[in-house]
């Protein structure tokens, strides 16, 4: 079983990226850690790492397309990170409507005290009416992407654009022909992590690190898994 730890790397690479979220490692800042456990309300649960294989996704669902259609409106773009100040507003706009500790700003969340960026680093934004309403943030390695951060104004939250954000990291996956789409952790009883399943379970898959290997998502082996 792997043991908690965390890495600083000098240099990164796209396939060394790759190598680590295959691991059931995850970027926090400018560093690559791993863990099997965090605390939430005084209390420890177990988490699981997710990956979805972006080659067996199902077609939309119907739940999935009413998202995809009540954002139709607004405009789109990706380009390479660049953390300015409009990004920063929203990101404090955000937090008035969250109920969880968060990082004090973007920057501080993904270079912490460094102005240097080892990972390859892409955000999407959201606009209406030229307006910036939503920002998503991934990292880029060659046959994957691992999601970051996702925020929006607060008045749009009826859209759905936490999960609007995560499908377009996964239609710009497939576009650009990658297999593997990781949007982070799922913590077992607690289900405040459980939207991220929300894409396809059937093509979801958590890692083990009893057997250092990824599994089909299976709630079943996650409750097993969890009470040892």
């Amino acid at each position: 079983m792997i043991e908690p730890g965390i890495f600083y790397p000098s240099h990164l690479t796209g396939t060394e990226l790759d190598v680590f979220l295959a691991m059931g490692w995850y970027r926090m800042g400018q560093g690559i850690f791993t863990t099997h456990g965090i605390v939430q309300q005084e209390q420890l649960f177990r988490v699981f790492w997710l990956r979805y294989n972006l080659q067996q996704l199902a077609p939309q669902k119907k739940s999935t397309k009413k998202i995809i259609d009540s954002c139709s409106n607004f405009h789109v773009g990706i380009k390479p990170l660049n953390v300015t100040k409009e990004v920063e507003d929203l990101y404090d706009l955000y937090k008035t409507g969250i109920q969880f500790e968060a990082a004090s700003s973007v920057r501080q969340w993904l270079y912490e005290a460094t102005d240097s960026n080892v990972f390859h680093t892409y955000m999407i934004e959201i606009r209406e009416g030229g307006q910036l309403i939503a920002v998503g943030i991934f990292d880029k390695g060659k046959k994957s992407i691992a999601g970051i951060m996702n925020f929006y104004n607060p008045a749009y939250k009826k859209c759905s654009l936490g999960k609007y954000l995560m499908l377009l990291k996964i239609k710009y996956a497939q576009e650009k022909k990658i297999q593997w789409y990781y949007p982070g952790y799922i913590v077992s009883g607690y289900p405040k992590f459980d939207y991220k399943l929300f894409v396809d379970k059937l093509a979801a898959e958590i890692f083990i690190p009893e057997a250092n290997s990824w599994q089909l998502y299976d709630q079943a082996l996650v409750n097993q898994l969890s009470r040892r």
